[in-house]
């Protein structure tokens, strides 16, 4: 992940309003370019979420398009209730029927009530509260908890999230979302052998019965670590799968959208630089197919990754952005986009088109052939692939760098600077509202929808917007 752009210094944080309550719950290598086999039949697509779903995971879905359908029309602001918690929320809360989930730094998972904001439960996910800075080998969050975003198994009705502790140890707990109960607990084995230095950013994913865990390093890209994924049975119980990049080190996979999951099955992973600055060709700044059980069945990476990996202009500071038709855009650190087809990534240089976008970190949302992309320093940008090439559309705000989402006719982007919500016009760009959290936010935010309310995580709890 490097040093190119700083993820998170902790600023003085601004207190919310609402008290805090607490009820404390009972705590028990593949060759590159190679094709990926097609789903038979019609071609797999990926669908808006209907507006009665719940929210259970990054963005919405396993696609991550972050479009919700048939929601209420957007219109004006107004913050609906905020909830103090005991850190900073990171991750997207998660929305399971009436319960609001969110995740703390401090280790610690809340269970809220969607209308009031209530603690309806408390769980703590692992020992400690949160490794302070002092005990990491570098970094620049503190404590440094749970990170990325939960998913939610309704197969299992938990809703499961990782927690840092001690050490660099990554646990995996298990919450019933019904009353905070923790089901399961299992520390998940650094797949590159390096646990003290890997660092767990992206969000979770469910796939095929497994929780898929995505793996990079610290800001500062101290230390051997290298990029990884591993899945662990939902269960808590039987083999847990891993891939390793086969670089010599780094080629974190940390961009807060973690794994996309396609309809077919194959999971995708962008990675960022790695320490190679001339061929061969060693996995890094690249965007990767895995099977469910983690083999590595594609890769793509541009011409210039030695150029990338010298310049710390990660590929894979956003995630993959999967198109209902079967293509993805990946955008980066060096402002270009990249179209690939998904089923056959193609390898070094293997791109259908390419065009400049922007610098982008974060997570993408996909509404038809438009990919909004989370851009840093140039704003939300609203990237058409309709004709086979890579077109800027419009641009948002410029300070409006977090990671966006769609649904009541507007798109919804936060500045993490600021503290400001945006409701912008999806055709134009064109600011409709735009409200004040009251709160410092974490970068690369991303809101969550449910019904009229924008939820988000904020440096102190979550807050709820009314935006109907």
């Amino acid at each position: 992940m490097g040093t190119r752009y700083r993820r998170m210094a902790t600023p003085a944080l601004l207190a919310l309003t609402a008290p805090l309550a607490v009820v404390t719950a009972v705590a028990g290598c593949a060759s590159s370019g190679t094709a990926q086999p097609a789903p038979a039949g019609p071609k797999s697509t990926t669908q808006p979420l209907p507006a009665t779903a719940d929210w259970p995971t990054y963005h919405g879905n396993a696609q991550r398009t972050g479009a919700v359908a048939g929601l209420p029309a957007a219109g004006r602001l107004g913050i609906r209730w905020s909830r103090r918690l005991d850190g900073a929320v990171y991750g997207q809360p998660l929305i399971i029927g009436g319960t609001v989930i969110a995740a703390t730094e401090s280790n610690r998972v809340y269970g809220l009530s969607r209308t009031t904001g209530r603690v309806l439960w408390s769980a703590q996910a692992a020992s400690g509260q949160g490794v302070p800075l002092s005990e990491q080998p570098c970094g620049n969050i503190t404590p440094l908890g749970i990170t990325s975003t939960p998913v939610y198994d309704p197969a299992t009705k938990l809703v499961y999230v990782v927690a840092e502790t001690q050490g660099g140890r990554k646990v995996m707990a298990g919450i019933k979302v019904s009353n905070g109960h923790v089901a399961m607990r299992l520390t998940i084995p650094a797949p590159d052998g390096h646990t003290g230095y890997d660092q767990q950013r992206g969000a979770l994913a469910l796939a095929d019965g497994r929780i898929y865990v995505v793996l990079g390093g610290h800001f500062g890209d101290c230390g051997p670590y290298r990029g990884s994924v591993a899945g662990v049975p939902a269960s808590g119980h039987g083999k847990i799968v891993s891939y390793v990049i086969p670089t010599v080190k780094q080629a974190g996979i940390w961009a807060s959208g973690g794994p996309v999951v396609s309809p077919w099955g194959t999971i995708y992973v962008a990675a960022g630089n790695g320490a190679a600055f001339k061929p061969p060709f060693d996995g890094s700044d690249s965007v990767i197919a895995l099977t469910p059980q983690l083999k590595r069945i594609g890769v793509f990476a541009p011409k210039r990754w030695p150029e990338d990996n010298a310049g710390d202009l990660d590929l894979g500071s956003s995630s993959p952005a999967l198109l209902p038709d079967g293509r993805i855009l990946q955008v980066g650190k060096a402002q270009l986009g990249y179209l690939l087809n998904a089923r056959r990534l193609g390898g070094v240089g293997g791109q259908l088109a390419q065009g400049q976008v922007c610098a982008s970190f974060g997570g993408p949302a996909v509404s038809g052939t438009t990919v909004y992309v989370p851009c840093v320093s140039t704003g939300l940008s609203a990237v058409s692939v309709a004709q086979g090439r890579v077109h800027v559309l419009w641009r948002g705000p410029g300070s409006a760098s977090g990671s966006p989402v769609v649904g009541g006719g507007a798109v919804w982007v936060a500045d993490w600077n600021t503290g400001i919500l945006y409701e912008l016009n999806p055709a134009s760009g064109q600011v409709r509202h735009q409200i004040g959290l009251g709160a410092a936010l974490p970068h690369f935010v991303s809101p969550s929808l449910s019904g009229s309310l924008v939820l988000i995580g904020t440096m102190h709890g979550v807050v709820a917007v009314s935006g109907a």
